[in-house]
C-alpha cells in the first residue's frame, strides 16, 4: 500500500479512529482545493470500509479487497458528471437513492461517492437531501468538493465536514524539490496555492519558464528597458492562467511596498515595487482583475485585442 501524502495524514488518522469505533457519520463532506491528491485519501478510506477483515485498514487479501482492486465492488458507487463540464443530474441521484435503499450485496457497507458535489444541479441536490435525512443503515455518502460555497446550505448542514489544508509554501516546495531533485523556490509554491501536486505539474509541464518570462517582461517594462509588446506576446496565448500569474505578481509587488517579510514573495515582486508606485500597482491589479472577469464571462470577446488595449493604457501610465 502506497504511503499517503503527508498533508493527508491528519484527516486519515481521524477517519481511521472513526472506522475502528464505528463512529463514522452517514454523510461526510470532504473539502479540498485542486492539487492536494484527495483521491488517494478517498481510496484509502473506501478500501478500509469495504474490507471484510479489518475496519481501519484494508487487508488486501479478502474477497472484498479483491473486488476493490479490480474496481468491481458491487457496494461502491461513484456518482460523477456523465460528461466533463456537465451537471450531475437528478436522474443520477434518484438512481443513487434507490440503490441506497437496497441491501448490501456482500453484507457490509454501501458507499456512495459524489464528486464533484458542486456539480449537482438544484433538483439533484434536493433529491439527495431527502436520502441524507433518512438514510438506511450501513449506508455512507462521501461528498467531495472544491467549492463548498456552491452547495446547498441544507446539504452542507447534513454532513460532517473535513477540510484538507494545503501545506505551507516551504513544505510544498521542499516536497516537490525532493520529488523532482531540483530546487523549487517558495514563491513558485505560493503561485500554485501551495498545492504540491499542482506545483509538481507546473514544474514538469515547463510553466515555470513561461512564468519567468512574464516576470522579466513586466520588470523590463517597469524599468523602461522594453516595450509592452514583449509582455503582450507572452500573455496573448488565450490562457487565463497567464493573466492570473501577472495579477498575482502585481499583488505581491504591493505587499513589497509594505516591506512584508514573506518567503513566498518573489525577488521580481520586490524589484518591481522599486519602479512602480503602490497606487499604480493597486489600480492596475484591479483593472486586470476586471479584465479577467470580463474575458471569462464573455468567452467570445477578442482576447488579444482587449489584453493589448489594457497593456497600452498600462504602458502610458508607467511612462508618466
Amino acid at each position: 500500500m502506497n504511503a499517503l501524502y503527508p498533508w493527508l495524514d491528519d484527516i486519515w488518522q481521524h477517519w481511521q479512529r472513526n472506522l475502528q469505533s464505528d463512529h463514522f457519520t452517514n454523510a461526510t463532506l470532504l473539502c479540498a482545493q485542486e492539487g492536494l491528491g484527495v483521491d488517494q485519501l478517498v481510496k484509502r478510506f473506501s478500501d478500509a470500509l469495504m474490507c471484510s477483515n479489518d475496519k481501519s485498514l484494508a487487508c488486501g487479501f479478502c474477497h472484498s479487497c479483491s473486488l476493490m482492486l479490480s474496481s468491481n465492488h458491487p457496494d461502491l458507487h461513484y456518482i460523477v458528471p456523465e460528461k466533463e463540464g456537465k451537471s450531475i443530474s437528478v436522474d443520477q441521484i434518484r438512481q443513487c437513492n434507490r440503490q441506497a435503499q437496497e441491501s448490501s450485496q456482500l453484507s457490509g457497507f454501501r458507499l456512495f461517492i459524489i464528486q464533484p458535489a458542486e456539480a449537482m444541479n438544484e433538483s439533484a441536490a434536493n433529491a439527495l437531501l431527502k436520502t441524507l435525512e433518512s438514510s438506511a443503515s450501513n449506508c455512507l455518502f462521501l461528498l467531495i468538493t472544491q467549492r463548498k460555497e456552491q452547495l446547498l446550505p441544507t446539504i452542507v448542514s447534513r454532513c460532517q465536514q473535513w477540510n484538507v489544508k494545503a501545506p505551507s509554501s516551504e513544505v510544498a516546495s521542499a516536497w516537490v524539490s525532493d520529488r523532482l531533485k531540483q530546487s523549487v523556490p517558495n514563491y513558485v509554491a505560493h503561485l500554485n496555492d501551495n498545492a504540491p501536486l499542482r506545483l509538481e505539474a507546473f514544474i514538469k509541464d515547463g510553466h515555470l519558464k513561461s512564468y519567468t518570462q512574464i516576470e522579466d517582461a513586466m520588470l523590463a517594462l517597469a524599468k523602461g528597458q522594453d516595450s509592452f509588446l514583449t509582455l503582450n506576446g507572452h500573455l496573448n496565448d488565450g490562457s487565463q492562467e497567464r493573466l492570473q500569474w501577472l495579477w498575482l505578481l502585481l499583488c505581491e509587488a504591493q505587499k513589497a511596498h509594505f516591506e512584508v517579510a514573506e518567503p513566498s514573495l518573489s525577488p521580481v515582486a520586490n524589484e518591481l515595487s522599486k519602479h512602480m508606485s503602490y497606487d499604480l500597482l493597486y489600480q492596475q491589479s484591479l483593472r486586470l482583475s476586471a479584465l479577467m472577469t470580463q474575458l471569462k464571462t464573455f468567452p467570445g470577446l477578442n482576447h488579444e485585442l482587449m489584453i493589448s488595449d489594457w497593456l497600452i493604457k498600462f504602458n502610458e501610465e508607467v511612462c508618466l
